[in-house]
């Protein structure tokens, strides 16, 4: 009798805490999941950016180079213009 009863209160405690450790499992897997995906897109918005930076960066110094063949720019001011748009 003894038996019985250990055994009707152990089996479904055994049970819920197995239910609630594979629960909590699979949320940290769905969770590492969703980290992941989101890195993923951060990475390559990062990526975006630094390629677009680039590009205003050329453009604007090509608009520099311009101005100084057609004489519009000293040599000193383009280098000047070119070393506050590198730092900005």
């Amino acid at each position: 009798m003894e038996k019985i009863i250990f055994f009707g209160l152990v089996v479904p405690i055994l049970a819920f805490v197995l239910y609630l450790g594979g629960n909590a499992i699979m949320n940290g897997m769905s969770a590492k999941k969703e980290n992941k995906n989101s890195d993923l897109e951060t990475d390559t918005d990062q990526v975006d950016y630094s390629l677009d930076e680039k590009k205003d960066l050329s453009d604007e110094i090509e608009k520099l180079n311009k101005l100084l063949n057609e004489g519009i720019l000293t040599q000193e001011e383009f280098e000047k213009a070119k070393k506050k748009i590198l730092e900005d």
